[in-house]
């Protein structure tokens, strides 16, 4: 599971052009969205929805599964693990 971890950290890092980040600066369970996290955004929802679709075959049903799913890194791993395609 460290390794789907740090996977996703650098392909956010790259989707969401974090420059200057790495995968250590992104704790596993800090929240994506909002204060206390990365404060990411709805247009990076976007980019989120893209990076699994493209590298995991997993094709989010409704927002508010994306919602569920964007919680964190750690979240974000669980859901990849039990739904990739690819």
């Amino acid at each position: 599971m460290n390794e789907l971890i740090n996977e996703l950290k650098l392909k956010l890092i790259e989707a969401l052009n974090l420059e200057g980040m790495t995968p250590d600066d992104i704790p596993n369970d800090a929240p994506l969205f909002g204060e206390g996290g990365l404060g990411l955004d709805s247009i990076d929802v976007l980019e989120l929805i893209v990076l699994l679709e493209k590298n995991y075959g997993i094709r989010l049903a409704t927002p508010q599964e994306g919602k569920n799913v964007f919680k964190s890194v750690a979240v974000m791993a669980d859901y990849v693990a039990a739904n990739r395609t690819k």
